[in-house]
């Protein structure tokens, strides 16, 4: 389905996990995150490129390399890619792959093209890295601590925030990479709200928003439930649980986020 769909934006959103593909609109390229899920969602964004692609390159950024965030990277074969330094040099490419076959075989689903692991053109070594395309200027952020490889992406001047699996208001902070690493990546968030211009954020899980402030409270949970984590009280989890409908369905990764912080700390 569309979640979105004005001011040069159109929002994507699956079925699984209010997951995003966004893909904005200049007069001379289009730029795409993650094209994702399900075959029929990923077709479905394939024949939205086909009709207004034309004459416009096609650039998509990874946001970082969980599975189900290049799962529809096959189907785009004509595009640049744009992803962390992290990202091109995953030295666990075979695994992502795998876990989509996984994934595909597990629910019988056929796609009308070959998942693949991102060739990626563009890579981004530092923070404040940019390019001009066409008319917009990216200026990019390495956003690590979800995954040691994600990317923030600024979009200018259309002021668009594109966040990856950061900043949810659907998900609290996962943690498969470092905790340390998740703490200073919101201080870059922290900057980039204060910094940049931003209109709009679209995340990589939840809804686009247009509202400044509720920009900021994604960023003031996420720091909340950070700072909060390393102790024992049931008073985040009870706060979440009130907070997330899908909270039940979480609960686990928040225990692990729970032996991920602690970890770093004994």
């Amino acid at each position: 389905m569309i979640q979105y769909d004005k001011n040069n934006i159109t929002v994507f959103q699956s079925s699984l996990y209010i997951t995003t593909t966004a893909i904005i609109h200049t007069d001379e390229v289009i730029i795409m995150t993650d094209p994702n899920w399900l075959p029929t969602e990923v077709q479905s964004i394939r024949n939205y490129i086909d009709k207004h692609l034309g004459n416009k390159k096609l650039y998509i950024i990874y946001t970082h390399s969980d599975f189900d965030h290049i799962i529809g990277s096959g189907a785009f074969p004509e595009s640049k890619v744009i992803s962390t330094e992290e990202l091109k040099n995953n030295s666990h490419k075979d695994e992502a792959i795998k876990k989509i076959h996984k994934f595909d075989q597990g629910y019988y689903l056929d796609r009308g093209y070959d998942p693949i692991y991102p060739t990626v053109d563009i890579s981004v070594s530092n923070d404040g890295e940019s390019i001009n395309l066409g008319d917009v200027t990216l200026t990019f952020y390495k956003a690590p601590g979800h995954t040691n490889d994600g990317l923030f992406t600024v979009i200018e001047p259309l002021g668009i925030f594109l966040s990856g699996d950061y900043l949810s208001d659907v998900e609290f902070p996962f943690i498969f990479s470092s905790y340390n690493d998740y703490l200073d990546t919101m201080k870059k968030a922290d900057y980039i709200l204060k910094n940049h211009n931003i209109n709009y954020h679209i995340p990589g899980h939840g809804f686009i928003t247009e509202d400044k402030q509720e920009m900021l409270n994604r960023l003031n949970f996420s720091q909340y439930y950070l700072e909060n984590l390393m102790t024992d009280s049931e008073e985040l989890e009870a706060y979440c649980r009130k907070k997330f409908n899908f909270f039940d369905g979480m609960q686990s990764i928040h225990f692990e986020n729970k032996k991920i912080a602690k970890q770093e700390y004994s």
